[in-house]
């Protein structure tokens, strides 16, 4: 039921007041038509309205949805735009620059029509992909480019960047900051960041620790010298490309939101805290030589540091000989199949999303697969995992056992053996249960276990995660990010497994809180030999935490081989146009964009996939056959033309 402006307004809270509604819910839609929504009380709603928010245009009418009144509105306020961190998730950023609505208005649809010509507009700027009338078939870091091209369509005068390159790769990250400082120069920009190397070009950085302004001041100067301990903290959890180990993460965890304290919030984390700093709050003081202000009685003891002085736990290899997981020739496709393409089991798409994949991976291995947004990461992890089917190629595991792709076709011990940490503990742990009843879940389905036992596993495993037993009373909402994303991983080693699939599992974390959750997994792999797949955009954290690397390129193998040799000397041309994206904490040390080098829409028909960005092709031979595999003293493969001598040569010079 449709109604104007105030009439709408009117029938939201009468409705609301009459059917002793206690939350009134706000739809809006994603990128894509899907819809989403939050919760917002009618007293908070009739105070925004009175606040002169516009609804101008807007549609709002009720429903009733499992057996609950629900009010549901379509505005479309432009005073600000939000770039989310996620933005295929609920959030109020939607309601402020989704232009994609559904609602049956003709300029919504014409708004598609506008969006597409911007993409157009963008392709010197590297935003340059495909935009379909479905979008499932975007990957995460592509469904990110659209919003920010939504961005740019809003002209906006103030734009809030809510870890928006949390989830896309180095290259990716570079291209966007590029155009965020090229495209928005004339836009106040607020950022909010977990990745201190996208805030670089930032004028002023602010840092906050328990809700306080502990650090503030000119960017350089906070990343170059930070004056607080724990900016300080911060930058030595940070890995680095130069570093081969996993960075030493803080000790303790912060404070939860509205937690009283004496003193210092930060005192039992401090490595620089005395006996004042314990009952007495320190005041934000600004210090005008520096042109910075900080709250720490001590920060005179950070003055005179030069640099950060960062060390790394070494990684402790538990890799076997025994082989535990094989991909022959897998294929996947996107594309529709064929009924009679089903009946012979054929694939019906000849240029497939993701093909000719063939890895072989070995027990108490961490392998990391890495590309750039759309490469097939994602893809490959979950057709093992089993929740996407493939069109061709077999998963065998343990030698002597085909695995379908197929999950209902799995028998339950097939289902143990492989567990999936996701990007989002959001998405994963049921909101209405307990951190216990999350992880009892797997003890019981897989082994039976009740009573007194299955408690008694519970503690162990939330002891292993750096969790205690008062944690099986909390629900997900009482937990941070961090301790969230802890309960997936101990729920996951709940099943035993021997495989365990990390699909971003850092990206939406602190850097302290990633560097505890890296050593955590570490910690845990050298106790129970489990193999890790890692999906990372962060090359930093594969460097730190993988014995080695599969490059991927429009869903196929450039490079394989150990991560030290991959890192040292990127042979294939396409691992080096992604090592030289890498963005690091340092405003010295600038990364190697070329801004013509575009993503292609998809893999090309025959030869090198490659092809069309590669600065050193050598012609006819990339364009029409399949490079070949050259294998290296060390074991890097590298699927190339290009002599290996070249190639090698080219690393020495």
């Amino acid at each position: 039921m449709r109604k104007n402006n105030q009439e709408s307004i009117n029938y939201v809270l009468n409705q609301a007041s009459e059917n002793k509604v206690k939350f009134i819910r706000l739809w809006f839609t994603d990128l894509f038509g899907n819809i989403k929504g939050f919760g917002i009380t009618d007293y908070e709603f009739e105070k925004v309205l009175n606040e002169g928010m516009s609804f101008d245009g807007s549609s709002i009418f009720g429903t009733e949805r499992s057996n609950e009144t629900e009010m549901i509105a379509f505005p479309d306020p432009t005073t600000f735009q939000i770039l989310p961190w996620r933005p295929d998730e609920p959030s109020v950023a939607k309601i402020n620059c989704d232009i994609l609505n559904k609602d049956g208005s003709s300029s919504n649809f014409d708004s598609r029509y506008i969006l597409k010509s911007k993409v157009s507009d963008l392709v010197n700027n590297g935003l340059n992909f495909y935009v379909g009338e479905d979008g499932s078939e975007l990957s995460h870091g592509e469904r990110q480019l659209l919003v920010i091209c939504r961005a740019l369509v809003r002209s906006c005068k103030v734009l809030l960047i809510d870890e928006a390159t949390s989830s896309v790769d180095g290259k990716t990250d570079a291209m966007i900051q590029k155009v965020i400082r090229e495209r928005f120069k004339d836009t106040t920009v607020l950022t909010i960041a977990h990745r201190l190397d996208t805030i670089m070009d930032s004028d002023r950085i602010i840092v906050m620790y328990s809700g306080e302004i502990v650090l503030e001041g000119p960017s350089r100067d906070i990343l170059k010298k930070p004056i607080h301990p724990y900016t300080y903290g911060l930058l030595k959890s940070i890995p680095k490309l130069s570093l081969a180990g996993l960075p030493q993460s803080m000790p303790g965890s912060q404070p939860q939101p509205g937690t009283m304290h004496r003193g210092c919030s930060f005192f039992d984390r401090c490595d620089f805290s005395e006996e004042k700093c314990k009952n007495n709050s320190p005041q934000l003081e600004y210090l005008e030589e520096l042109n910075t202000s900080v709250r720490c009685f001590n920060y005179k003891s950070l003055m005179n540091d030069s640099q950060v002085n960062q060390t790394v736990n070494k990684i402790k290899t538990s890799l076997q000989d025994k082989e535990i997981l094989n991909l022959s020739e897998v294929s996947i496709s996107y594309a529709k199949q064929k009924l009679l393409d089903q009946v012979l089991n054929r694939i019906s798409d000849d240029n497939p999303t993701v093909k000719d994949i063939n890895i072989n991976i070995k027990k108490g291995e961490t392998i990391a697969l890495v590309g750039e947004s759309g490469s097939g990461k994602s893809t490959i992890l979950k057709s093992i995992a089993g929740l996407l089917r493939t069109k061709g190629g077999i998963i065998k595991f343990d030698q002597n056992r085909n695995l379908s792709s197929d999950l209902k076709e799995r028998d339950p011990n097939d289902l143990r053996i492989i567990q999936l940490i996701f990007q989002n503990p959001d998405e994963s742990l049921n909101p209405n249960h307990t951190v216990e009843e999350i992880i009892a879940q797997p003890l019981k389905l897989y082994f039976g276990l009740k009573g007194e036992e299955l408690k008694k596993n519970i503690i162990d495993l939330l002891q292993k995660v750096r969790l205690g037993e008062f944690y099986m009373s909390r629900y997900p909402r009482q937990l941070s990010g961090g301790e969230k994303q802890r309960v997936a991983v101990a729920r996951a080693f709940a099943a035993k497994p021997d495989i365990i699939l990390c699909d971003e599992v850092t990206s939406a974390l602190d850097v302290s809180v990633q560097a505890a959750v890296l050593n955590l997994l570490q910690q845990l792999k050298e106790d129970f030999g489990t193999t890790y797949i890692f999906v990372s955009h962060d090359l930093a954290v594969v460097r730190a935490i993988s014995d080695r690397v599969a490059v991927l390129y429009q869903g196929r193998l450039c490079e394989v081989g150990p991560s030290k040799d991959v890192y040292q000397f990127p042979s294939h041309p396409y691992t080096e146009v992604l090592l030289g994206a890498v963005l690091e904490p340092d405003p010295d040390i600038k990364p190697k964009l070329v801004a013509e080098d575009i993503v292609e829409e998809k893999p090309p028909q025959k030869g090198c996939s490659f092809q069309g960005r590669c600065s050193r092709i050598l012609g006819d031979i990339c364009k029409n056959e399949v490079p070949p595999w050259q294998i290296t003293n060390s074991g890097n493969s590298i699927r190339c033309h290009i002599p290996l001598k070249e190639l090698q040569k080219d690393q020495v010079n």
